[in-house]
C-alpha cells in the first residue's frame, strides 16, 4: 500500500498542535470468559473453547465474572480512579460477524472506573500526568482470519475464518482524555503510556500483557488544530495496534498525513483507520461512528455491578507501587547511572529486566542482555524485543555464563536458539554440544599444535611480547570452534612460556 503525501515532520509542528487520545484494551487473564464457563486460554486449536453463550444460541444467559471485577477494580484503583459504587452493563450494537449474539455487553454511561491520571516520564526527562476519562469492563470479540488474498487482510480477501475462541474473553478498555501540550513527543507520550500501562498490569497479576498475543491493543487517536485555534481538529482513530514501535510510528505519520491533507485545503474525515506494519502506513478503514449509532441500552440479563466498601478497601491494600516510585526504588537497588537506567526504560524493559534480576541475574546482566543482543534481533526481525524469550531463560543464560559453561559468544548462539524456540537455554547447550571446553588437558593439545605452526611465539612471550600470544589464541579458538574460554588459554600460553 503507497503511502500518502506526508508533511515534513517539524513544519507540521510549525503549523499545528497535536492533539492525542489513547484507548487501551486490556485481557484479563482469568481461568474462563466474562460471561460464560469457557475457558479463557490463548492458542487453542480453533472454535475448541467455547460455551453455547459464546455462539450467541437462543435460551443462553450472561454470568458476570466475578474475578475479573476485582480485576477491573484493581486496574482502576492503580490508575489513580474512583471507583463506582454502582455500575452497569449495557448492549453495544453493531455488525459484529466474530461476536455470535451480533453486540457486545460492555460499559456504557456507568463505568466501573473513572477520573484517574497516570504519571509517565520521557526518555528527554519530560514528566506528563495523562489525565483518565474511565476504565471499563466489556468482553472481547473474535477472531477473523481473511483467506484468499495476498496480504492477509479483508481486503482481496477470498472468504474469511471466524475463531469464536477469544469471544468473551474478559476486557478492561481505558479512555484517556484528550492530552495536550504534548507537541513533536506525541508519538513517544503514546508509546510510553502503553509502556507504562503495561508494567501496571504485570504488576498487578491481572494480565500475560504480551502484546502479540493481542493482550495489549491500542486504539491511538490523532487530530490536528491550527496554532492558536481553541476547537479541536477532527480526530481520526487508528485501530489495534498491538506493538510499542506501531503506536509511535502511527502516531506520528498521522500528524503527518493530516497536516498535509490540511494545508493543502482538504478536510480530515472522522473514521478508523488500519495500521500496516509492513508500509508503516495507516489505510481508511469505516467512518468513525458515534455513541448514538450504537443504539446503547442496558442489559436487561445483568444486575448492576456494586462492590462494597470493604473490598474496594482489601484491593487497595493489595495495590503494586506506583510505576514512578517503582522506577526511582530499582534504579537505586540496581546501582544503575542515570544513562543505564534510561537505556533499559527507554527499551520499555523495565518489567523484564526486574523479573530477570528476581529469577536470579544481577542487574547488570539483565540488562546487558535485555538491552543489547536481544534487542539486536527483535529490530532485525521488526518484534518488540520482550516477545522474543522470557525472564527465566534469559536468567537461566546469565547463569550459564556465570558460571564459565559458556562465553559471551556461545551464549549468542544460545540466545538465537531461544528466539527460534528451540526450548531453554540448557536444553540448547545439550542439544547443539555449545559448553565451553573446560578441560585443560584438551586445550594445552590444541595450544602445542598451534605452537607447532608457530614454532617463535613462545621465545618472544619471554621476551616481553605477551601480545604475540594472540595468534596462538585464535589458531586455539578456531579449533575448538569458539567453545574454549579465551582468557583461560591464555594462562595456559603463559605458564607454557613460563615453564620452559
Amino acid at each position: 500500500m503507497a503511502k500518502a503525501a506526508l508533511m515534513d515532520y517539524d513544519r507540521a509542528l510549525e503549523l499545528f498542535e497535536p492533539v492525542i487520545g489513547l484507548e487501551v484494551h486490556v485481557e484479563l487473564n482469568t481461568k474462563t470468559k466474562m460471561f460464560s464457563s469457557s475457558p479463557n486460554s490463548f492458542g487453542r486449536e480453533p472454535n475448541t473453547g467455547l460455551a453455547p453463550l459464546d455462539l450467541g444460541l437462543p435460551g443462553t444467559l450472561p454470568v458476570v465474572n466475578g474475578e475479573a471485577v476485582k480485576y477491573s477494580i484493581s486496574l482502576g484503583l492503580a490508575l489513580g480512579c474512583s471507583i463506582a459504587e454502582s455500575s452497569r452493563f449495557a448492549r453495544k450494537n453493531y455488525f459484529y460477524p466474530d461476536l455470535g449474539k451480533n453486540y457486545q455487553i460492555s460499559q456504557y454511561d456507568e463505568p466501573i472506573a473513572y477520573e484517574g491520571e497516570v504519571e509517565i516520564e520521557l526518555a528527554n526527562g519530560r514528566v506528563f500526568q495523562i489525565p483518565i476519562e474511565r476504565a471499563h469492563m466489556e468482553e472481547d470479540a473474535g477472531k477473523l482470519t481473511h483467506m484468499g488474498g495476498a496480504t492477509g487482510r479483508i481486503q482481496g480477501a477470498e472468504y474469511s475464518l471466524v475463531d469464536y475462541n477469544r469471544a468473551g474473553v474478559p476486557l478492561v478498555e481505558i479512555v484517556t482524555k484528550p492530552i495536550y501540550g504534548t507537541e513533536g513527543d506525541a508519538p513517544e507520550v503514546a508509546k510510553t503510556y502503553v509502556q507504562t500501562i503495561r508494567d501496571i498490569v504485570i504488576a498487578l497479576g491481572i494480565s500475560d500483557a504480551r502484546m502479540e498475543h493481542g493482550n495489549i491493543r491500542c486504539d491511538a487517536n490523532v487530530s490536528l488544530r491550527p496554532r492558536g485555534a481553541e476547537q479541536l481538529g477532527t480526530r481520526t482513530e487508528t485501530k489495534n495496534v498491538n506493538s510499542f514501535r506501531s503506536i509511535e510510528r502511527a502516531v506520528r505519520y498521522e500528524i503527518q498525513r493530516q497536516a498535509q491533507i490540511l494545508a493543502d485545503g482538504g478536510a480530515i474525515t472522522q473514521e478508523t483507520r488500519h495500521w500496516h506494519e509492513d508500509t508503516g502506513a495507516t489505510s481508511a478503514g469505516r467512518p468513525k461512528s458515534d455513541a448514538d449509532d450504537y443504539r446503547y441500552f442496558p442489559e436487561p440479563d445483568l444486575l448492576p455491578v456494586q462492590p462494597s466498601a470493604e473490598l474496594i478497601a482489601e484491593l487497595r491494600a493489595a495495590l503494586p507501587e506506583p510505576p514512578a516510585a517503582r522506577r526511582r526504588r530499582l534504579k537505586a537497588e540496581w546501582g544503575f547511572t542515570d544513562l543505564e537506567f534510561q537505556d533499559v526504560a527507554n527499551g520499555g524493559l523495565l518489567t523484564e529486566v526486574a523479573l530477570t534480576v528476581e529469577a536470579g541475574a544481577s542487574p547488570a546482566a539483565a540488562r546487558k542482555w535485555w538491552t543489547g543482543e536481544l534487542t539486536r534481533l527483535a529490530n532485525a526481525a521488526g518484534r518488540e524485543t520482550a516477545d522474543l524469550a522470557t525472564p527465566a531463560q534469559v536468567a537461566e543464560l546469565a547463569a550459564l555464563v556465570e558460571a564459565g559453561t559458556l562465553t559471551d559468544r556461545l551464549a549468542r548462539q544460545v540466545l538465537e536458539g531461544v528466539v527460534a524456540g528451540e526450548g531453554s537455554p540448557q536444553q540448547i547447550v545439550d542439544a547443539r554440544g555449545l559448553a565451553v571446553v573446560s578441560d585443560d588437558g584438551a586445550l594445552i593439545a590444541a595450544i602445542d599444535a598451534a605452537l607447532a605452526q608457530q614454532p617463535d611465539v613462545l621465545e618472544k612471550i619471554r621476551d616481553g611480547k605477551v601480545q604475540a600470544a594472540g595468534a596462538v589464541i585464535g589458531a586455539v579458538m578456531k579449533a575448538m570452534q569458539g567453545k574454549a574460554d579465551a582468557a583461560r588459554v591464555r594462562e595456559l600460553v603463559i605458564e607454557r612460556a613460563a615453564a620452559e
